[in-house]
């Protein structure tokens, strides 16, 4: 073969290296859709942030001075959490599944050490740090443990299917919740049992097991809400919010006059009033009713609409994911996000107790806005096309069929290509037997002939 040749056949190999890379990352609908939903819920955040709590620090304060004090905090913290989000969705996605065990064992350390060296407000011991490099612990165990379940559950996918195969993760699960819930801090406590619960069920779990967890969780929880005088203040106010208007059930009763006074187009940007001391954490837990009174009906609606087409391309990146962990991750971060909005929301409109939940994105909050954007990192570095293939030692994927992300349809490719080999081998097969054969007879019948 002549050099020349050679050559031109490596010319030609570089395109298609080229070509295949390019598939590899290309951008797809659901990219943009996700993309584009968290950027329009950010720039709500920043807007409603300096709306809510400007004029709170106005009256506080008694002058113009620090009026965008949290307007440049949420500034300076969102640039640093979309730096995030862009790292998380351009390093492999095999680098962020080795680095899990350090993710999880840290967050459960800072867990434990926010109970001995963290910061008190309000009552609750929830942050660690000095001046303002606060973090608060329970917002990276929530994304770390979505990363172990993923792994956990593709590494082996028979685990789902039964109550011992996902015993490590509710025990991972279950310590670092009793942790979270000596802060205390049980709004968080309930974003992390769904989005595990939304984990298990996409993995394929069994109905019976989720509702044995459920009852034994729904027990303790409970338990817990008769234990603590200010979390059974809250479950009666929500049950009768009339009663205790002016006590437990005040926060809530303000939130529905703020929805209310609202109408359907809202009285304006910065021209609500419920804001000033009438609600309490307006620019954080409360920030929905403050969207509801400026921005009115309509302003709902459009906040739940992009929460909307973040889950529906959320579960859409989830469905077309190459591989079981990329497939697991996807679905448990989307509901995680997904989980917490609807908490908020319903809190803020009176369809469930007051938990202390931030809205994603929108609220004031920078922990969970680093933690947030990083899981959407993740999440579109899956829509790009990144894939972690599980270890040598693992089951392969096909042994486990993830019924719920796939639309209830078995992965059948694998299935198909080995049909297809198997067949292509038997047709050559009877290919070159038949050539052999038909040469021999050829030979042997033409030796009789020239024989006789």
């Amino acid at each position: 073969m002549s050099a020349g040749s050679i050559s031109l056949r490596r010319g030609k190999a570089a395109p298609r290296k080229r070509a295949k890379k390019r598939s590899r990352s290309r951008v797809t609908p659901e990219y943009n859709m996700l993309l584009t939903a968290t950027l329009c819920l950010l720039a709500l955040g920043v807007v409603m942030v300096f709306s809510a709590s400007s004029t709170t620090k106005v009256l506080q304060d008694g002058g113009l001075s620090s009026s965008a004090y949290y307007l440049k905090r949420t500034l300076i913290f969102g640039a640093v959490a979309l730096a995030i989000m862009h790292v998380s969705a351009r390093v492999g996605l095999a680098r962020i599944r080795e680095l899990t065990p350090l993710l999880l064992g840290g967050s459960i350390f800072l867990l434990v050490a926010v109970l001995g060296a963290g910061s008190e407000v309000n009552g609750a011991t929830r942050w660690i740090g000095g001046g303002s490099l606060q973090i608060q612990p329970s917002e990276l165990a929530k994304v770390a443990l979505i990363l172990y379940g993923a792994d956990l559950l593709a590494r082996k996918p028979k685990r789902a299917r039964s109550l011992e195969g996902i015993m490590p993760f509710l025990l991972v699960t279950g310590a670092s919740c009793l942790l979270i819930m000596l802060e205390p801090d049980m709004g968080t406590t309930m974003v992390i049992v769904f989005a595990v619960a939304a984990t298990l069920v996409a993995s394929g779990a069994r109905a019976a097991d989720l509702g044995k967890i459920a009852l034994v969780i729904g027990g303790l929880m409970l338990l817990m809400a008769v234990v603590e005088p200010y979390r059974m203040a809250r479950l009666t106010s929500f049950l009768d919010p009339s009663a205790s208007a002016e006590g437990a059930g005040f926060q809530a009763a303000q939130a529905k006059i703020a929805l209310g006074s609202g109408g359907f187009f809202g009285v304006g940007i910065g021209n609500g009033v419920s804001k000033a001391f009438y609600l309490p954490e307006a620019h954080t837990d409360m920030i929905t009713a403050v969207i509801g009174e400026e921005l009115g009906m309509a302003g709902i609606t459009a906040l739940v609409g992009l929460f909307g087409i973040f889950g529906y391309a959320g579960l859409k990146i989830a469905q077309k994911a190459k591989d079981s962990y990329s497939k697991l991750l996807v679905a448990g971060l989307t509901s995680l996000v997904l989980v917490q909005a609807t908490i908020n929301l319903f809190a803020v409109m009176g369809l469930a107790p007051l938990t202390g939940v931030p809205l994603p994105f929108v609220s004031y909050g920078n922990s969970s806005l680093m933690a947030t954007l990083f899981a959407v990192g993740l999440i579109l570095n899956v829509a790009r096309g990144g894939s972690a293939k599980a270890a040598r030692n693992s089951t392969p994927t096909g042994a486990g069929k993830l019924r719920v992300v796939e639309g209830g349809r078995a992965p059948a490719r694998k299935s198909q290509k080995r049909s297809g080999a198997s067949g292509a081998r038997n047709a050559k097969g009877g290919r070159s037997g038949g050539g052999n054969g038909g040469a021999r007879r050829t030979r042997h019948g033409g030796r009789r002939r020239a024989s006789g």
